[in-house]
């Protein structure tokens, strides 16, 4: 499992990309510009943060509501009376055996119970996070129409320049698997 499958440990692009978009940023913006893409990065990552600390706590809780919903499926069993032969048409009894210690919540079933609702807690509250978040930068960067305009153009500009540095990376493999890196 790639750690980009959790919002919350997403990584940025690679050291050059991560350079030319530093370039971009510091000459094909303003100062307001860069102030409102920092807010609006600053805003996803917030909501993210919330995102999955909300949902993980969401999981444990769900994992101890249904740790404790077995707990009393059991006892209720184990205090019910239950039969203990088995009479057949023909006569014949057969002893039936006590399935209850089969029953019984065991410490594996809790790990795993709070393991996975805590990790599918972790996964929609960081993507959830990341949808509002991405909803709420968006409404930051596109509230002012002359600084949208600035800042879709220098990522227009940002992003022709990534295919450019991309297509020549290709031009120079030979294979997939280099350009992949296996």
């Amino acid at each position: 499992m790639s750690t980009d499958s959790i919002a919350l440990l997403r990584k940025n692009a690679g050291q050059d990309i991560r350079a030319l978009a530093q370039e971009h940023f510091k000459h094909d913006l303003q100062d307001s510009d860069r102030d409102a893409l920092t807010s609006a990065a600053g805003k996803i990552s917030t909501h993210v943060t919330v995102g999955s600390a909300l949902g993980l706590a969401l999981g444990a809780f769900l994992a101890f509501r249904l740790r404790r919903t077995r707990m009393q499926m059991f006892n209720a069993f184990r205090a019910h009376e239950k039969p203990t032969h088995v009479k057949f048409a023909d006569g014949r009894e057969e002893a039936l055996p006590d399935v209850t210690p089969y029953m019984k919540p065991s410490a594996l079933g809790d790990v795993a119970a709070y393991t996975f609702f805590g990790f599918g807690g972790l996964f929609l509250g960081g993507e959830s996070g990341l949808l509002t978040g991405g909803a709420a930068a968006a409404r930051r960067i596109t509230g002012d129409p002359e600084s949208r305009e600035r800042i879709e153009t220098a990522f227009r500009r940002f992003r022709a320049d990534v295919l450019r540095k991309e297509a020549d990376e290709l031009d120079k493999k030979k294979s997939v698997a280099e350009y992949l890196g296996l």
